[in-house]
């Protein structure tokens, strides 16, 4: 099996009125399931990122833990988690951001990050951008740098990845979906 971007399509399964009505979910499981599948996903960003120069890898809970894990394992660089509120266990900073379905908050451990670190922000997908913009938000807030923001999958009818390059923050996505695609 050759990597492209539509073999990566057919294993993201569109889950049709979830978690509320008129919403198409991005379901990666199938995807997950596939030793074969997996493993391409996580060379492809292995590959963009092993010569790079940046620090640390950012994982996004919670799917953007499954890749960024693997990304951070595989080119030896510090996993540094953003999680839902109330999930971190030490001193936390904290950012609100609004989601397609309400408001939520982002913290990670305020000794995460220093100045002059340089994270690439992992996710498995990118929507109206507000999770990653969050981590964005935090990363600066500790006087670290972006380097990208990267996910499996990007919905660019939504906005978020166009946000996040309004801002200085470059992305990059595997595949990407229309909001009428099924």
């Amino acid at each position: 099996m050759i990597f492209d971007e539509y073999s990566i399509k057919t294993l993201i399964r569109p889950v049709v009125d979830f978690p509320r009505p008129g919403v198409v979910f991005r379901d990666i499981t199938p995807l997950l399931q596939s030793p074969r599948a997996l493993r391409m996903v996580a060379d492809s960003f292995i590959q963009r990122y092993i010569e790079a120069e940046f620090s640390h890898i950012g994982a996004l809970d919670a799917r953007g833990f499954i890749i960024g894990s693997i990304v951070a394992y595989e080119l030896n660089k510090p996993l540094v988690l953003f999680r839902k509120q109330g999930k971190l266990p030490a001193d936390v900073l904290a950012q609100p951001y609004q989601t397609e379905y309400g408001q939520a908050h982002l913290e990670i451990h305020a000794d995460s990050l220093c100045e002059g670190d340089s994270v690439v922000l992992f996710d498995d997908l990118i929507a109206t951008g507000g999770t990653l913009l969050a981590a964005a938000q935090l990363v600066r807030r500790m006087r670290a740098d972006i380097h990208e923001a990267a996910a499996i999958i990007d919905l660019p009818e939504l906005g978020g990845s166009q946000k996040l390059q309004d801002i200085g923050i470059p992305t990059f996505t595997l595949t990407a979906f229309a909001l009428n695609d099924r």
